[in-house]
């Protein structure tokens, strides 16, 4: 008995260290990441609020949060497990109800984020975001560059160089794609670094 109270003392104490030792950049509900959203019931319904961990550029374990498509939860699980596996930085992981839906807002604070009611830039469609069916990582540091030169967000600089950008041979890339995911790094009339989706 002592030997088992002195074991669990241990696991205890280890498992309060091991969750103080996590940053939690996001931790709402439900209801409070679609709050104020424009999409349809019927597309609410289908989506699901996943807590992911990461490393974040100052080298610590961070938790943020996911709205995505409940038919890509498997393979959004699976990725970030990567991600965390392999240390791959994330600056932070929140749902866009932060940035009131402004997705421009949330780009330009380097945030990863997925679901977002709104249409495709500069066009009356529907983006596929607006299922959650698209994930925009690190958007800052992996930016849209048009044939133009034009950069979005404004400012923003790509460094194929740097370990929180993504190249077509990057893991995480490697691992969107071999489970049908789409890299916008791969577009052909533009560059979308940041944007991985998946159509139905």
């Amino acid at each position: 008995m002592i030997r088992f109270l002195s074991v669990l003392i241990v696991f205890l104490i280890s498992y309060e260290i091991t969750s103080a030792e996590v940053i939690i950049d996001s931790d709402m509900t439900f209801e409070e990441s679609v709050e104020g959203t424009k999409a349809p019931q019927n597309v609410i319904n289908d989506l699901v609020l996943l807590n992911v961990k990461y490393y974040s550029f100052d080298n610590k374990l961070h938790q943020g949060q996911l709205l995505v498509n409940k038919e890509v939860e498997t393979d959004v699980k699976e990725i970030f497990d990567t991600i965390l596996k392999i240390k791959f930085p994330i600056n932070k992981v929140i749902p866009i109800v932060k940035y009131g839906w402004d997705d421009d807002s949330s780009m330009a604070d380097n945030n990863t984020s997925a679901f977002c009611y709104r249409f495709v830039a500069g066009t009356s469609r529907l983006s596929n975001h607006a299922l959650g069916r698209a994930i925009d990582i690190n958007p800052f540091n992996n930016p849209v560059i048009y044939e133009n030169g034009r950069i979005s967000p404004e400012g923003a600089i790509y460094n194929s160089k740097m370990s929180y950008t993504f190249t077509k041979d990057n893991p995480i890339v490697i691992e969107f794609l071999k489970r049908g995911w789409r890299w916008g790094g791969n577009f052909e009339s533009f560059k979308d670094y940041h944007h991985f989706d998946k159509k139905e």
